[in-house]
């Protein structure tokens, strides 16, 4: 996964536990794109502020997912949905206790995660 999408699931999943400070900056730097130099001035604060901030953001949403692990659950049930959709895809092709066999095992895996 790359990291502009990574960074987007956890501030998305963790977003809400950093203070509207933190998030504010972060959004405007990581989500909206905004330059550093830019992001200063719109919160009259130093260039290396708003880098410090949005280094502290990262960590801190690292940790977050460090301990509670809820991006790395969301992308397995993701990955699994997706397999349930081909396998539905390839509904007319397959005998129907295969396709229930792998469905029912892919579901049970889904709830395990939850």
């Amino acid at each position: 996964m790359d990291d502009v999408l990574r960074q987007a699931l956890l501030f998305d999943f963790y977003g809400e536990l950093l203070t509207d400070h933190q998030r504010t900056i972060y959004e405007a730097v990581v989500q909206e794109d905004i330059s550093y130099s830019e992001a200063a001035q719109m919160f009259g604060i130093s260039r290396q502020g708003v880098h410090e901030q949005v280094k502290r953001s990262d960590r801190l949403l690292e940790e977050y997912e460090s301990k509670l692990h809820l991006v790395e659950r969301f992308l397995k049930i993701r990955e699994k949905v997706q397999q349930i959709q081909a396998l539905s895809a390839q509904w007319d092709e397959m005998d129907k206790k295969t396709f229930v066999g792998q469905v029912s095992e892919l579901s049970e895996q889904i709830l395990e995660e939850l």
